[in-house]
């Protein structure tokens, strides 16, 4: 068997089949964006995040929340509407304009000095600020460190052999009391290429374990049309909810 069920029911799969070496380049997330093949997006708030908005608040208002390849995501505004001042990252420059177009909100764009070529696309109410450029060139001395975080599409997006990458920069980017959501996803790697990529429980622990408090919240059956066209025969999603140790 190249799975097994760990100790609280998730498959996990020991052999994550050619995903281990796949890589997906700038340019090609790029072409997404310009073809419009953005099945990934969602038009509508997430459930998880709904559902768990307490678990990212804690009762605090006025937070710092950060969006990791954030797309043109919705519920970057339903968030900044509660008060919350958003921070997003996105290679794109379309899926920055697109969100800002389709919420008809005005902005303001001006460069990042620390970053050549880069952008910071911001509202004009100042509290949503989207970073146009790779997700690596960021820092804590650039956009600060944050509250809270909702992961969703992110981690899974990442190509394989820059998780540990990303992973030490979120734990950078966090403060002491941040409350970060993830949301992987889990499926037979060995049927499907990615991205989205297979990221099992025990990748996660690895990943931040060493920093962080990993708790599962919740995993749903995520079945759908798309994942059929994959050619997989199941499709879960996954809630964590990290906190660092202190």
């Amino acid at each position: 068997m190249d799975r097994s069920a760990d100790a609280a029911g998730v498959l996990e799969h020991s052999d994550v089949g050619a995903q281990k070496n796949r890589v997906v380049t700038e340019e090609e997330w790029l072409q997404k964006w310009e073809m419009h093949n953005i099945g990934f997006h969602k038009e509508q708030g997430h459930p998880f995040l709904q559902k768990y908005l307490d678990v990212l608040l804690s009762g605090r208002s006025g937070l710092r929340i950060f969006f990791p390849l954030c797309g043109k995501a919705v519920d970057m505004k339903w968030l900044a509407d509660m008060g919350h001042c958003v921070v997003g990252v996105e290679v794109s420059e379309q899926a920055l304009k697109e969100f800002f177009a389709e919420h008809s909100l005005p902005y303001s764009e001006e460069p990042v000095p620390e970053i050549p070529g880069a952008k910071k696309l911001q509202s004009t109410s100042g509290n949503i600020s989207l970073y146009c450029c790779s997700i690596y060139d960021l820092s804590s001395s650039i956009v600060g460190k944050f509250d809270g975080f909702w992961d969703r599409g992110a981690l899974v997006a990442v190509n394989p052999c820059d998780r540990q990458r990303y992973a030490s920069l979120m734990i950078s980017l966090m403060e002491e009391n941040s409350s970060y959501l993830l949301v992987t996803v889990s499926y037979d790697p060995n049927k499907h290429k990615g991205p989205p990529f297979y990221v099992p429980e025990s990748e996660i622990k690895s990943l931040f374990g060493s920093h962080c408090e990993i708790k599962r919240l919740e995993e749903v059956d995520d079945f759908s049309e798309r994942p059929r066209q994959w050619g997989l025969d199941y499709f879960l999603k996954v809630l964590y909810l990290l906190k660092l140790v202190s």
